[in-house]
């Protein structure tokens, strides 16, 4: 029986860079948090500890600070691309590379109206994302969001589902539906407006989730996916990730009270957590490798 390594990657993960565009007197900021990661052949540091084609992961992370300074950041995905691009294109070892980039958004704090030349405020926990995969002379984008926290008061129901005898869950027609929305989405090509897309693709979810009336969350899912696939021909699937973030009704009869949908309980955990990928039935499937780690 022979051993051999398997499919690795090595890199540098998160790396926190803010960069200040000062061409006038009225600034922008892009407050960022890059991963990079090399894969190629590295089969001799793995087998005897031989460093000589590994490049530092402290070079890695110098490297997203030296080409943020060269040219401006941009567009995470044209970011994440020209970072993939450097290494492998310099480095004779490294045949691929995946960057992940989260990105935290700011609004210009209002002073008289307007919103101030140089002075900031942090929008909300809702990050846009991009991963971009380096495969030789391929160049594949997965694009996407996460923490985005969204809440229906009315127009959802749960309801017919299988009963046993651990069951204690009362059906409902009418209950409060939140979720903090994690979806990414895989692009057909690299010749894309990327923040035109990523504001169109934002509105079509929300649109979608505020409008549909929901018998599970699971449809909400499906039809949020479809919405986009449906509007956005650049996009060939989207995955997303749902926490059911619970809201139980507080039983206020004890009290001589009627609670008509009005008082809840917030729960944290346990939640329900539902994931699914709507995709278009004429393309082919991405790697695992497009989306997360490479698979053992």
């Amino acid at each position: 029986m022979g051993i051999v390594m398997g499919p690795n990657q090595y890199g540098k993960s998160e790396c926190r860079i803010v960069t200040v565009d000062r061409g006038s007197s009225r600034h922008s900021i892009k407050d960022l948090n890059v991963s990079t990661s090399l894969r190629g052949d590295f089969d001799d540091t793995h087998h005897t500890g031989d460093n000589a084609k590994v490049l530092p992961t402290d070079t890695q992370k110098n490297t997203v600070y030296g080409l943020a300074k060269e040219q401006p950041v941009g567009e995470i995905e044209d970011f994440a691309m020209r970072l993939g691009r450097h290494f492998v294109d310099t480095q004779q070892p490294v045949t691929g590379a995946r960057v992940l980039i989260d990105e935290y958004s700011w609004e210009r704090i209002p002073v008289g109206g307007a919103g101030h030349d140089h002075s900031f405020a942090r929008s909300s926990d809702e990050k846009r994302t991009t991963a971009v995969t380096i495969d030789g002379s391929e160049t594949h984008v997965v694009s996407g969001l996460k923490d985005l926290v969204v809440l229906k008061s009315t127009g959802s129901e749960f309801w017919g589902y299988p009963k046993d005898r651990f069951t204690t869950l009362a059906e409902t027609d009418d209950r409060i539906l939140a979720t903090a929305v994690t979806a990414r989405w895989r692009y057909l090509d690299t010749d894309v407006d990327w923040a035109k897309s990523f504001a169109a693709i934002r509105e079509i979810m929300l649109e979608t989730f505020a409008t549909t009336h929901s018998y599970a969350l699971q449809q909400s899912l499906y039809e949020m996916g479809k919405a986009v696939l449906e509007k956005r021909s650049e996009v060939a699937e989207v995955r997303m990730s749902l926490p059911n973030k619970h809201h139980f009704l507080v039983d206020l009869e004890r009290f001589g009270m009627e609670n008509d949908n009005e008082v809840f309980f917030a729960a944290d955990r346990p939640y329900g957590l539902i994931e699914g990928t709507v995709t278009r039935d004429d393309v082919d499937p991405a790697p695992a490798a497009w989306y997360s780690l490479p698979e053992f």
